[in-house]
């Protein structure tokens, strides 16, 4: 069993779990996830490790509520457990050792950049980053990040930061040269608007296709992308890849496959999340 020791609603539907996991601690390395199950007969999920501490043995999950098992495990408390946490697993990101970085993060994303944000500052790299969400309550991780660096946030409405898209204030940068590798996560549109946009600069980005994973093993197939014109699995294979050579449309046709399950999951669990959405001051539009 894996205790949550800490619990904090970031934003209208996301939420931050502490939860022991010691021996994962101590090896994770950014863009690695977990495979975590509440219980006997529960849905296993795989999510991102955002954070860890070896000390204490704990990892840090930011979760988004869209469906029972997120709702499920966005409704647990300080000294709830988890039952099984597998992991760490995937390909962690491989992080450019000097120069300038740039990380990209939009919604619940911005918390799986947080890592490379980390590792990249403690090789002695620039760090830059750039984040976003609808208005200032959705924007998470910003003093997090801001131990690592530069941060600027842009929020659709303008409430908070710069009016407008993250790719908007990634351009200016890149215009500005002096930039050596892209880092973005979030949700796919806006990681094929980085791709477009960095691909105009020739400047090297990567990608995760979290989004896309299912069991965490490559044994289901429901991860299959296309890199490179070659079929990939995301979970075993990835989660990162180059954003040049991601087909984006591919990859948003195949999450499509699964919209109207998760509508019906998110209609049948929407007290639930009302209630996180009520806790953090905000709405539930996913």
């Amino acid at each position: 069993m894996h205790p949550v020791v800490k619990r904090e609603v970031l934003s209208p539907n996301v939420t931050r779990l502490e939860v022991e996991a010691a021996r994962i601690a101590q090896v994770r390395r950014p863009g690695q996830f977990v495979i975590v199950r509440l219980g006997e007969g529960a849905e296993r999920v795989p999510l991102t490790i955002a954070d860890a501490d070896p000390e204490a043995g704990t990892i840090t999950l930011t979760i988004q509520a869209v469906g029972k098992t997120s709702c499920d495990l966005c409704l647990l408390q300080v000294g709830d457990a988890i039952q099984d946490v597998a992991g760490p697993l995937g390909e962690a990101t491989e992080l450019i050792d000097a120069g300038h970085a740039v990380c990209v993060g939009g919604g619940v994303g911005t918390a799986v950049v947080h890592p490379m944000a980390q590792d990249l500052a403690a090789k002695g790299v620039k760090v830059t980053s750039i984040i976003g969400g609808r208005a200032k309550e959705w924007v998470i991780f910003e003093e997090e990040l801001g131990r690592y660096g530069d941060v600027r946030v842009c929020t659709d409405d303008g409430s908070y930061g710069r009016h407008g898209f993250v790719t908007e204030e990634l351009h200016d940068m890149l215009a500005e040269g002096g930039v050596d590798h892209v880092y973005a996560v979030g949700p796919v549109p806006m990681m094929a608007a980085v791709a477009n946009v960095t691909k105009e600069f020739d400047v090297p980005t990567t990608v995760s296709l979290n989004a896309i994973m299912v069991d965490g093993t490559g044994m289901c197939g429901g991860c299959r992308v296309s890199v490179g014109g070659k079929t990939v699995y995301a979970c075993v294979e990835g989660p990162e890849f180059d954003a040049h050579q991601v087909d984006f449309k591919q990859l948003a046709d195949r999450l499509a496959m699964y919209r109207d399950v998760e509508k019906d999951a998110f209609a049948g669990n929407r007290c639930m999340i009302e209630g996180l959405a009520e806790a953090a001051g905000g709405d539930t539009a996913p």
